[in-house]
């Protein structure tokens, strides 16, 4: 059976986990490959809205299995409550959920000196993190000083390791701060105790996926976050501590790139970011305009922290450069009815930097500030889109719209999305989507 990746090509928050939910009844597993708790996913059915930030959005599937890679960080604390909330709301993990052993743990001094770098690195230096230990616990890991699920299995050894975090450079840090590290053992013991919750579900996960699709089971795998904040890819240094790209599932899951069949990048209408960082398309109208009025109908705020994100116009620019790094066999469109009562809409088509044109986002982030975007203007549809369950039912112009997104992504638009409930959703017929998944 095929493979399909389903990743976020903005900047984050584009409606992944609706996708993830809306695919996931044609797959055996969804697999989560990076990111941590400041990933939050939202799936709405039948008017009920779920928020998750470490379980991967297929878990609302009966008959699908789940998997935690090792490739992401997990908070054992949310995390529990997560998977809480979930057995309270009727929903059975019994024999279906899996968490790497392999995958880093947050550790509540990672998380302190996370809040400690953005408060000392000031307005003008500050990344706009969740604040959540995600960066430190990634640094922690390349550093070989991590602290990975099977580590918690040993109280003694894990008390061991956890004060040598607390002696090293993180402990000293955050005593240069006037902070306490805390007590190593009052740590490991509740990291041990957090483990006994969980040891059940803890497997060698890439052990598993390669099993299962020696069996001929599908796998969806599922990324956090958006292409335009891997850390390799991203407008860094205003990016996340992991790789969100498609390639990155291979390292995060330990799957072979060889067993990714379809690729599917999933893109807002519009665009959107939280925290710092360039935004070429940004729309700095004031309280009064556009780009709050498109935050309000969108509900933009984010479902970790509930910031306010930043809303513009959609980049074609970079939605190209997401498909160049990913190579996207179609495009999720989502948000689409955000749109609906606009009587022109503006799309970016170009970038020019002291006069010159450029065709991606440049490395330096002065050059990224002072990009001009080239805009053309198309017209809106001004009807509303959110009963629509077919392409033929969408307005002309919405189609033309999606058509002209289509083109300068360099991808066919395979979903689109015009409101929160999954059943608000339509899988363009003739799609190598619906073709291949038989949709």
């Amino acid at each position: 059976m095929p493979n399909c990746a389903v990743v976020g090509a903005q900047w984050g928050d584009e409606g992944k986990g609706k996708i993830v939910d809306l695919l996931s009844e044609r797959f055996d597993v969804v697999a989560r490959y990076q990111g941590g708790p400041n990933a939050g996913h939202t799936v709405t059915i039948a008017g009920k809205r779920h928020a998750l930030h470490h379980v991967p959005s297929g878990v609302f599937r009966d008959n699908v299995r789940i998997v935690i890679g090792n490739g992401t960080v997990l908070d054992l604390t949310k995390m529990l409550v997560e998977i809480d909330s979930l057995v309270a709301a009727g929903i059975s993990l019994d024999g279906r959920f899996f968490i790497s052993e392999r995958a880093h743990v947050i550790v509540p001094l990672l998380s302190r000196l996370d809040a400690l770098n953005e408060q000392v690195a000031g307005e003008s230096g500050r990344i706009g993190t969740t604040q959540r230990g995600i960066g430190p616990t990634y640094e922690a890991k390349a550093a070989r000083s991590g602290i990975r699920v099977a580590d918690l299995a040993d109280a003694t050894a894990l008390r061991e390791r956890i004060q040598k975090m607390v002696d090293g450079p993180v402990g000293s840090r955050l005593r240069e701060a006037g902070e306490d590290p805390g007590d190593p053992g009052a740590i490991a013991a509740q990291a041990h105790a957090q483990y006994r919750r969980i040891e059940r579900w803890v497997a060698d996960t890439a052990l598993l996926l390669n099993d299962w699709m020696d069996e001929g089971r599908s796998i969806l795998f599922e990324g956090a976050q958006g292409t335009l904040l891997d850390l390799d890819h991203g407008s860094y240094p205003f990016v996340t501590s992991s790789t969100t790209v498609a390639g990155g599932l291979c390292g995060g899951l330990g799957v072979s790139p060889r067993r990714v069949d379809h690729v599917i990048g999933v893109f807002k209408a519009y665009a959107t970011r939280v925290g710092s960082g360039p935004m070429p398309t940004e729309l700095l109208d004031g309280p009064e305009g556009l780009g709050e009025t498109i935050r309000r109908r969108g509900r933009e705020y984010g479902t970790t922290t509930g910031r306010p994100r930043r809303c513009g116009w959609f980049d074609g620019v970079a939605a190209a450069y997401a498909n160049r790094i990913n190579r996207f066999d179609g495009a999720c469109i989502m948000l689409l009815d955000v749109l609906d009562s606009l009587d022109e809409i503006r799309v970016c088509v170009g970038y020019r930097l002291d006069g010159a044109a450029i065709r991606s986002m440049p490395p330096v982030v002065s050059d990224a500030k002072r990009i001009e975007p080239v805009f053309e203007t198309l017209p809106g549809w001004n009807t509303d889109t959110t009963s629509a369950r077919t392409w033929e039912e969408l307005p002309p112009q919405a189609r033309a719209y999606l058509d002209r997104l289509s083109a300068l992504i360099g991808a066919e638009v395979s979903v689109v999305s015009v409101g929160p409930d999954r059943a608000q959703s339509i899988i363009r017929p003739g799609s190598s989507l619906a073709g291949r998944f038989g949709f």
